[in-house]
């Protein structure tokens, strides 16, 4: 499908791996220039291998090194974009969990909050406000926010990271009514089971908490857990989060904004 993406400008923020880095060189596919912003110091070398995923020559490639929790940051980037080429789609993937299993909540202390909160719902602020100036100059933009279905089901897995995605989708609904006046288009895409750091960082954290005999490893436990949860019975992938991203950034999802949109496999269904 052509998507009409040729020559576009995409700033994918936490492109540097994951989920992040799929969108990315989804985005390279399709025709359009790419920017990857990140607090990898490895940023520009990944931006520069996006040539791989180039339709053709002309694409431009771009890394900056930034930590989303610093608006001085955050904003030093876009100001510079601003002076060459400002951004037309922009996809906000930074995200981190606590690292802990928090199943009951009182495992965490309040301690374990404010970084998960920082960096993926005050990260994603930092990033809006930096951009929406660029979005609505540009009248026909779209800004894509990648929460999670633990931000909808109140996963008791992790819940500063639960609290903060669920967070994530509500300021995404108010930025889409804000914003639709000057056709900028903003939705949040909620990942399902998907093998990532962050995945395997929850199966670590609950392993740990186990007793030696209640004990799985990674694929054991994650795969009795897909076949439990999700209905079609299959991991989802960084390409399938990647596919719906890019869809929602061309004009074919011009009359999409303001919607949460599982891709999940069936996980999370509301009747």
């Amino acid at each position: 499908m052509d998507l009409r993406l040729e020559k576009q400008h995409a700033v994918i923020v936490g492109g540097a791996r994951g989920i992040g880095w799929a969108i990315a060189e989804e985005f390279a596919q399709e025709g359009a220039d790419v920017t990857i912003v990140d607090l990898s110091p490895q940023v520009s070398e990944r931006a520069s291998e996006l040539a791989a995923s180039a339709r053709d020559e002309g694409q431009r490639w771009r890394g900056f090194q930034a930590d989303v929790t610093q608006p001085s940051q955050v904003e030093a980037v876009f100001e510079q974009l601003r002076l060459d080429q400002p951004p037309q789609h922009v996809v906000i993937a930074a995200g981190i969990g606590s690292g802990k299993f928090g199943f009951p909540f009182t495992n965490l202390s309040p301690s374990d909050w404010p970084k998960v909160v920082d960096v993926n719902l005050m990260g994603t602020v930092n990033v809006a406000h930096a951009v929406a100036g660029d979005l609505r100059a540009c009248g026909d933009g779209s800004l894509t926010l990648i929460s999670s279905v633990a931000g909808q089901i109140g996963s008791q897995t992790d819940p500063p990271y639960s609290a903060a995605k669920a967070a994530v989708i509500n300021f995404g609904q108010c930025m889409a009514k804000d914003l639709a006046a000057y056709g900028v288009r903003v939705n949040t895409i909620c990942p399902g089971m998907i093998k990532t750091e962050l995945n395997e960082s929850v199966w670590k954290a609950w392993h740990d908490a186990q007793a030696p005999e209640d004990r799985l490893d990674y694929e054991t436990w994650a795969g009795s857990k897909v076949r439990s949860v999700v209905p079609l019975q299959r991991w989802q992938t960084p390409q399938d989060i990647a596919a719906l991203a890019v869809f929602l950034a061309s004009p074919r999802g011009r009359n999409i904004t303001g919607q949460t949109m599982n891709v999940d496999g069936g996980f999370v269904m509301h009747w």
